[in-house]
């Protein structure tokens, strides 16, 4: 498979993200979106207030930045080489690690859990059946697992860090 074939097959999620986010970015800016009552402003990142957040939160974002970027490297890259073995079990140590911290975050629902916790158990369980999915060399039951994991328990999840009211939100977005 060529890099440019490995790279087709990422264009129909990148089309739906595009397809998703320009109309909520055209309409955010269009109608003014939240620039009274939310609070929405343009402006640098004001990293304070990841430093302020609890522990918890910046090892979550730590381990999903960690897998947001070896999982961009493994989906374009050369597949079951050494490399890409080593690459995935990093991946596959930082996703269980988002995943599991995401359990001790309750800032959408305090006190319980939020239906984005269901994406982190999805990751839990699939995680292991993809490992071994790859060990057992079904190699298309593993490459689909993995690449949903990275779309929806990962790309997805995060960008819901960026609705108003949230932690990432705030950062990029809120008042300063």
């Amino acid at each position: 498979m060529t890099h440019f074939t490995r790279l087709r097959h990422l264009a129909p999620s990148a089309l739906a993200l595009f397809l998703l986010g320009a109309p909520l970015a055209f309409y955010m800016a269009r109608h003014g979106v939240g620039l009274t009552r939310e609070g929405f402003a343009l402006h640098a990142p004001d990293w304070t207030r990841l430093q302020d957040a609890p522990a918890v939160i910046q090892l979550h974002l730590a381990a999903a930045l960690v897998a947001l970027a070896i999982g961009v490297i493994l989906l374009t890259g050369v597949k079951g080489t050494r490399r890409h073995r080593i690459l995935g079990w990093t991946w596959v140590l930082a996703m269980a690690t988002t995943a599991i911290s995401s359990f001790f975050i309750h800032q959408i629902n305090p006190g319980g859990l939020s239906l984005i916790h269901a994406l982190s158990g999805w990751t839990l369980v699939g995680l292991p059946m993809a490992v071994h999915a790859a060990r057992r060399h079904r190699v298309e039951a593993h490459r689909r697992a993995m690449t949903g994991m990275f779309v929806g328990g990962l790309v997805v999840a995060g960008l819901l860090t960026f609705l108003p009211g949230r932690l990432m939100w705030a950062v990029f977005f809120g008042p300063n």
